[in-house]
C-alpha cells in the first residue's frame, strides 16, 4: 500500500500530457525534466509488453548494457519530487556541495548509457504497438489505458463522409467542369506515362536550369522525364487564374489577411513569398524550400500549403462525387467506362508530416478557417472538442519565468508531444476528425507516430497500405527531425506508394491506370520545408522525389556566416582534416582529434574546455575513449538526468573537471548557458549555424579577466562544405576548401 500510495502521489503531480508520455514510452519527453535531488536506488519493475520506445537514435544498441537502464529510469521517476519543469539557471548552479561527489557522477555514466541503449532496444517493440487495421491508427485517449482493445475512431459519421455513397448535388457540378478546363490538377492526373518512359528513367540524365526569382532567390528547375520547363512569377496574380475550388476562392483572402501588411496599392491576396510558393505548388512540381523558419515565415508557409492541400482534396472528391452522379443516371451495363477512373487504390490522398501536436492543431485550424471564411453558416466539424483537448496545451504547464531565445520559444510552443497521428476526412464543407485511416482524405502525423504503425520487417502487426495512393506529401520543419530521429523519415519514404497488400474494398473499375501500374510515385508531389540546407535533407529530396512534372529547389548560398554574430573577442582556428571518402570521415575525424587536437589540451593550463559534439554516436565514442584514458572529464547529453546535469555544470564551473562533452541535441532541447568555458572545441560543425555563435558567446557568461587565453578550435573536412559556408560564409568557405593550407584563423569581437 505504501508503494502504491507513493506512486499515486507522484502521478498527481504530473500533467495529463506527461502521464500519457510516461505511460507510452516509460520516460518523460526530452523537453521535460522531473528528477529528485538525490539518487534513487534502482528497483526492478514489471513492464507491459506494449510499451513504446522513446525518440532515440536507432544504432545506440552498440553501447554496453548490464542492468536495464529502462528499469533504473522508471525507479528514478517513481521517487521524483515535485519541482518546476525548467528552473532558472542560477538555481541549477546552486547545487549543495554535499550532494556533489564523484560516485554520483560515475554512476550517471552507466544510467545514461543504459537508458540510451535500452531506448534503442525497445524501438522494435514500439513499432508493433500500432494496430491500423483494427484501430485505423488513431490515438488512444489521454485518460484511457493503453491495453484497451480499440483506440478511438469516429465510426458515427462513416456514411456521411463516404465517397462511394454520396453525390455532387451542387449547381454546375464542379467535377464535370474540370474535365474540359485547363485546371493544373486535371492536367496532372490525366497525363499518361508510357512504359518506355519508365524503363529508360534510371539511365536518363537529369536536366537542370537555374533562375533567380525576386523573393526565393536562386531557384533550380530539374526533371528526368522531359526537357525542363521553367517560368518566372508574374508581377500580379489573379485568383481566378489559379483555379481554386469553391469556397477557397472567397475564403482565402480573409484567412490570409493576417500576413498581408504590404503597401496599400497592392491588391494581391498573397504575400510575395506565398505567391512564388503557390505558383510552384499549383504546377504540381516537387518543391524544396530550405528557408522556412519558425520565427520569420513559418506560419506564412503553413497557410499557403494548407490552401494547396484543400484545393487538391476538394477537386479530387468533387470529381468522384460528380462521376457518382453520372453513373447513377446511366444504365447498369454502360457504367464501366474508363472515363470514370478517378481514384487511387486507397482513399488517403495527402500526408502532412509535422513534428509536434501544436503544428497539427494549427493545420486543422487553418482547414476550418479556409472552409468557413466569413460565412455566417458554420461548417460541421466532428469531434472538434476532443481534438482541441488532446492537441491543445495548458498555458500553466510552462513556467512563466522561463527565459530562452526567441527561436526556441517559436519552436517549442504549445503541445510538443511528438507521437501522434490523425485522419481527416473532408466532404464539400464538412470536416471529420479522427476518421479511420482508410476513410480519410488527409493524414496528419509525426515521424514517430507513423513509424509505430508502419512497423518493421518481420513484424506481424504492421500496415502501410494507407500510404499507397498518397498524391501529395508535405514534410514540414524537416530540420527538427534531424534532432528527433531521422531514421523515421527514411523509413517512411521507403514505404511510400507501394502496392497495397489488401484491396480495402476498392472498386478497381474506378482506379486510375497509373495507380494500377504502380506508378503513383511518379505522380506524387512532395513539398519539403526546412530551416537549413543539410546533406541528409537534400538526399531525401534527390532520391525520393521523382515527380514527372519536375522538381524545384531553392539553392541560396549564405553571404555572411553565423561567425559574424559572435560578440566576444575570440580567435577561431579552423583545422581541415583529410578524408579519403565520405564513409571514412567519421573515423578520420576521431583519429585526427585524439592524435592532433586532444594532446594540445591535456595540460592542466587548458582547463575549462567544452567539446561540442553534434552526433550522439560520436559523443558515445569520445566518452568511452575519455573513460579508457582516465581523463578528468564530465559529460551531458539528451539522456542525462537533470540532477546529473547540475552536477556536471557545477564541476565544470569550479574547474574540478577539465573537459565537458556536450551533445547538440541537449543544446537544442534545453539551451542552457554553460558557465566557466575558456576553450571551445567543435568536434564537428553544428547542424544549425546559429548554434556556433550561441556556444561561442557563452564564454562571456563568467568573464573574470582571462579573455586573452580564450580559444576556439573547429574541425572540418571537405565534405562539410554546406555547414562551413553557413558558419563563415560561402566565399570564405570556398577559399578554405581550395587552399593548400589546412589551418585558417579568424578573430571576432572588438580589437
Amino acid at each position: 500500500m505504501g508503494k502504491r500510495g507513493n506512486r499515486s502521489q507522484l502521478l498527481s503531480t504530473l500533467t495529463k500530457k506527461q502521464k500519457k508520455h510516461l505511460r507510452d514510452f516509460g520516460e518523460e519527453h526530452p523537453f521535460y525534466d522531473r528528477v529528485s535531488g538525490k539518487e534513487a536506488k534502482p528497483q526492478i519493475c514489471q513492464l507491459s509488453e506494449s510499451s513504446d520506445t522513446s525518440n532515440s537514435e536507432s544504432e545506440s544498441e552498440n553501447e554496453p548494457e548490464q542492468v536495464s537502464g529502462y528499469h533504473k529510469l522508471l525507479a528514478t521517476l517513481k521517487n521524483a519530487s515535485e519541482e518546476e519543469e525548467e528552473e532558472e539557471e542560477e538555481e541549477e548552479d546552486s547545487v549543495d556541495d554535499a550532494e556533489v561527489n564523484e560516485e554520483d557522477v560515475s554512476s550517471d555514466v552507466s544510467v545514461e548509457e543504459e537508458t540510451a541503449a535500452e531506448s534503442a532496444d525497445v524501438q522494435h517493440d514500439a513499432a508493433s504497438s500500432g494496430d491500423p487495421e483494427g484501430n485505423d491508427g488513431e490515438e488512444c485517449p489521454a485518460g484511457s489505458s493503453q491495453k484497451s482493445p480499440a483506440e478511438f475512431i469516429d465510426a458515427k459519421h462513416e456514411s456521411l463522409f463516404s465517397l462511394e455513397s454520396n453525390f455532387l448535388e451542387e449547381e454546375g457540378g464542379a467535377g464535370s467542369s474540370l474535365k474540359v478546363s485547363q485546371d493544373p490538377f486535371v492536367l496532372h492526373v490525366n497525363k499518361e506515362l508510357k512504359e518506355k518512359e519508365i524503363q529508360v528513367l534510371p539511365a536518363s540524365p537529369k536536366t537542370t536550369h537555374q533562375l533567380k526569382w525576386p523573393v526565393m532567390g536562386q531557384v533550380v528547375f530539374s526533371s528526368r522525364f522531359q526537357e525542363v520547363e521553367t517560368f518566372k512569377p508574374p508581377k500580379d496574380i489573379d485568383l481566378k487564374s489559379l483555379h481554386l475550388h469553391k469556397p477557397l476562392d472567397s475564403t482565402w483572402s480573409k484567412t490570409n489577411s493576417q500576413f498581408l501588411s504590404g503597401p496599400p496599392k497592392s491588391n494581391s491576396p498573397f504575400t510575395p513569398l506565398q505567391k512564388e510558393l503557390f505558383l510552384v505548388m499549383n504546377s504540381y512540381r516537387d518543391l524544396f524550400y530550405p528557408e522556412r523558419t519558425a520565427l520569420r515565415n513559418g506560419e506564412e508557409v503553413r497557410c499557403v500549403y494548407c490552401l494547396h492541400v484543400l484545393n487538391h482534396v476538394l477537386k479530387a472528391n468533387a470529381q468522384v462525387l460528380s462521376n457518382n452522379s453520372l453513373r447513377r443516371g446511366q444504365k447498369p451495363g454502360l457504367c464501366d467506362d474508363d472515363g470514370f477512373r478517378d481514384q487511387g487504390l486507397t482513399r488517403p490522398k495527402v500526408l502532412i508530416v509535422v513534428p509536434f501536436r501544436e503544428a497539427a492543431l494549427r493545420v486543422v485550424q487553418l482547414f476550418i478557417s479556409l472552409l468557413e471564411g466569413d460565412s455566417k453558416k458554420k461548417i460541421i466539424v466532428s469531434n472538434k472538442k476532443r481534438f482541441q483537448s488532446e492537441y491543445g496545451s495548458d498555458p500553466e504547464e510552462r513556467p512563466p519565468n522561463l527565459k530562452r531565445p526567441e527561436d526556441y520559444e517559436a519552436v517549442f510552443v504549445g503541445n510538443i508531444d511528438d507521437h501522434f497521428r490523425i485522419g481527416v476526412a473532408i466532404l464539400q464543407r464538412s470536416i471529420r476528425l479522427y476518421a479511420p485511416f482508410y476513410s480519410s482524405d488527409i493524414l496528419i502525423a509525426s515521424p514517430l507516430g507513423l513509424r509505430t504503425i508502419i512497423g518493421g520487417e518481420g513484424e506481424k502487426k504492421r500496415d502501410f497500405d494507407f500510404l499507397s495512393s498518397i498524391e501529395l506529401l508535405i514534410i514540414d520543419q524537416a530540420d527538427i527531425y534531424l534532432m528527433q530521429n531521422w531514421e523515421h523519415v527514411l523509413h517512411l519514404m521507403n514505404h511510400m506508394n507501394l502496392l497495397p497488400l489488401d484491396s480495402h474494398g476498392v472498386d478497381f473499375s474506378r482506379v486510375r491506370m497509373w495507380s494500377l501500374n504502380n506508378w503513383t510515385k511518379y505522380y506524387r508531389q512532395t513539398l519539403l520545408f526546412g530551416a537549413l540546407q543539410d546533406a541528409q535533407i537534400n538526399s531525401v529530396f534527390n532520391k525520393y522525389c521523382v515527380n514527372l512534372q519536375g522538381q524545384v529547389a531553392v539553392r541560396n548560398v549564405p553571404r555572411t556566416g553565423s561567425i559574424s554574430q559572435v560578440l566576444v573577442q575570440l580567435p577561431h582556428v579552423f583545422q581541415r582534416m583529410g578524408a579519403e571518402s565520405l564513409a571514412a570521415v567519421i573515423d578520420s575525424r576521431f583519429n585526427f582529434f585524439i592524435n592532433k587536437i586532444l594532446p594540445q589540451y591535456r595540460d592542466a593550463v587548458m582547463s575549462h574546455t567544452l567539446i561540442y559534439v553534434p552526433s550522439y554516436f560520436d559523443y558515445v565514442r569520445l566518452r568511452n575513449y575519455f573513460k579508457k584514458e582516465e581523463l578528468n572529464f564530465t559529460h551531458i547529453c539528451e539522456y542525462t538526468q537533470k540532477s546529473a546535469v547540475s552536477r556536471a555544470r557545477h564541476f565544470f564551473l569550479r574547474g574540478e573537471k577539465q573537459f565537458l562533452l556536450l551533445t547538440e541535441r541537449f543544446h537544442f532541447y534545453k539551451r542552457y548557458t554553460i558557465k566557466g568555458i575558456r576553450n571551445v572545441i567543435f568536434y564537428e560543425l553544428p547542424t544549425y549555424p546559429h548554434f556556433y555563435s550561441d556556444i561561442c558567446n557563452m564564454l562571456r557568461a563568467t568573464s573574470r579577466g582571462e579573455e586573452a587565453t580564450w580559444t576556439c578550435t573547429v574541425l572540418y573536412a571537405k565534405y562539410d562544405a554546406q555547414r562551413l559556408a553557413a558558419v563563415v560564409g560561402a566565399e570564405r568557405a570556398a577559399q578554405m576548401l581550395q587552399s593548400k593550407r589546412n589551418v585558417h584563423l579568424f578573430v571576432t569581437g572588438e580589437q
